[in-house]
């Protein structure tokens, strides 16, 4: 039989780079007259490591992007707390960023075409964030530019940089997009379904550039998406959201394999499986997704779950856990602990 080491000879516990608990994120909407809460995000926990990416995926109006903007800081969080490197800063920096923050955390937007400055050279939107946070000074600057053109897959460099936005594919903005987010050597970088917009031959080359910023600079990465295809490809870990709710976590390939929330089922019933010929998969889901504004109680999937039982409707599931650290929130399964909380 194993014996537990000793706690003097025991392994340190590796601290995630970013670690988010018990978020929640409520939009007033109507008023004074008739004041009201659109509930997007409901005390969600999760972590990012270096060198590890993170998929989450879900519909279109499941909270994924608001998740992203609540970690980089463009909207406050109602409450929940977001440690980076173990400090949380919502309460050391609890009225917006820190130039310190920024050159920690990047965001990589949807929109390649929005997210460029029409006005402005290639090489001199590379810059400025250099500037800005000081990474190298006069000449150097513009070696810096051409560096992470280079980077990017952007070649030749010097000419790339001369560019205006609009003389540069879809593709190659995106790439930029990438370039910039790499300006302030980042720690971690959020990806907001950054190959959505993208024709289908060229999205496969800004995933693999995303892979060798991991593997080549430790570089950690929220990647959100609705295509569970890229997530698996690029993804260590994949995280399942319904209606602003994380429902299920696991490895990617294990949880691709072997779903086990039955929302996760019915997302991967949709995915074209090239060894299944003609034949699909299909998990029936009826009804529409619950308003946001009065979400009903229990389970938030009750309503279009196939599974359904009566505590579903009632009582909110708690986590049950399985090998690898996969785990869901379903009354199919055996929570670890009983629990009604929401996160």
């Amino acid at each position: 039989m194993n014996q537990s080491a000793s706690p003097d000879l025991a392994q340190p516990v590796k601290q995630p780079m970013l670690e988010v608990k018990s978020l929640v994120k409520y939009f007033p909407i109507g008023g004074l007259i008739n004041p009201r809460q659109v509930h997007a995000i409901n005390g969600i926990s999760f972590q990012v490591n270096r060198g590890q990416v993170v998929s989450l995926v879900g519909e279109s109006g499941s909270g994924k992007s608001t998740t992203a903007r609540l970690v980089i800081r463009l909207i406050q969080p109602t409450s929940g707390k977001i440690f980076l490197d173990g400090v949380n800063i919502l309460e050391s920096e609890p009225k917006k960023a820190s130039l310190a923050f920024r050159r920690k955390v990047q965001m990589i937007f949807q929109d390649p075409f929005a997210s460029l400055s029409p006005n402005h050279s290639i090489g001199y939107q590379l810059g400025r964030p250099i500037i800005i946070h000081k990474r190298a000074q006069g000449k150097e600057v513009k070696e810096k530019v051409y560096e992470l053109l280079a980077t990017a897959g952007l070649n030749p460099p010097r000419e790339m940089a001369e560019k205006y936005p609009f003389e540069l594919s879809g593709g190659q903005r995106q790439r930029v997009a990438v370039a910039r987010a790499l300006a302030v050597e980042p720690e971690l970088i959020l990806a907001d379904e950054p190959i959505s917009m993208l024709d289908v031959s060229i999205r496969m080359g800004v995933l693999n550039l995303m892979q060798n910023l991991k593997e080549e600079h430790n570089i950690g990465f929220l990647y959100i998406t609705h295509d569970l295809a890229s997530a698996r490809y690029i993804g260590d870990r994949t995280m399942v959201m319904y209606t602003g709710h994380i429902v299920e976590s696991g490895e990617s390939i294990d949880l691709m394999e072997n779903p086990k929330h039955p929302y996760s089922q019915l997302l991967l019933s949709a995915v074209p499986n090239p060894h299944a010929g003609l034949t699909t998969r299909h998990v029936q889901a009826r009804g529409e997704v619950p308003s946001l504004i009065n979400p009903p109680p229990g389970c938030p999937f009750a309503p279009r779950c196939p599974k359904v039982m009566e505590i579903c409707r009632h009582e909110m599931p708690g986590r049950s856990t399985f090998d690898n650290d996969h785990w869901v929130r379903c009354h199919l399964f055996s929570p670890d602990e009983p629990t009604k909380a929401i996160a």
